[in-house]
């Protein structure tokens, strides 16, 4: 009997444990698309004319962006050492072995969208936006997010 218990307790144990990293992995996983919502279904539409612009959509998703950021670091601390389930993307490992570099790939982003927070007017102006925040959100992605399907 106590060898039962021992068995599914451990069984128990290890299952929760799989559960708190997929938590983890889903959280990175929700900030990154919170991200992609603005900056791609907001930002990038509107300057590709799929959707028409929206002085207060714009203003929402760059005010979204830099909320966002400013999550990473602390969103990215664990390494959750698995991917969320079906996810198309997902964090590199590299995060982890050099998460000083990664840490450091934040604040140009933070700076792009200080530049322009405030001063976009028009598709014109919102174009240049997406382009110097996308710019630093590539820096980012080339070295540390992982294609997954």
């Amino acid at each position: 009997m106590k060898r039962t218990m021992i068995v599914v307790t451990t069984l128990l144990l290890g299952a929760g444990a799989v559960m708190a990293q997929q938590e983890v992995a889903a959280q990175q996983d929700n900030l990154m698309r919170s991200q992609a919502r603005s900056l791609y279904t907001v930002i990038l539409k509107m300057t590709k004319g799929d959707i028409p612009y929206d002085q207060k959509a714009a203003d929402e998703a760059i005010a979204n962006l830099e909320t966002d950021v400013a999550k990473i670091a602390k969103t990215f601390e664990v390494n959750p050492k698995q991917d969320v389930v079906n996810a198309t993307y997902g964090a590199s490992p590299k995060v982890w072995k050099n998460k000083a570099d990664f840490d450091s790939k934040i604040p140009p982003v933070q700076k792009a969208i200080a530049q322009v927070k405030g001063k976009i007017t028009d598709v014109a102006s919102l174009k240049a936006a997406y382009t110097a925040i996308n710019d630093r959100c590539t820096d980012c992605h080339e070295t540390y997010r992982l294609k997954l399907k």
